[in-house]
């Protein structure tokens, strides 16, 4: 796998280890990237499975007839 080396702020990755509870940067890092990768594809599922039956048409009712 590619590594890719960035600078960030010493406080920031001091509070995610303290919140992440791990014990080095690097696993710190990646726990938040990884975290917020799932949280994009559970976003993804939701909102597909919330559109599906518009695209699909399945389980919608037809409008119903106007009275009047």
């Amino acid at each position: 796998m590619a590594k890719v080396n960035i600078a960030l702020d010493a406080e920031l990755v001091v509070e995610v280890m303290v919140l992440a509870g791990v014990g080095n940067p690097q696993d710190a890092v990646e726990a938040v990237v990884r975290d917020y990768i799932a949280r994009g594809h559970r976003t993804e599922a939701r909102v597909a499975s919330r559109d599906e039956p518009h695209r699909t048409g399945e389980g919608l009712t037809p409008p119903e007839p106007s009275q009047g």
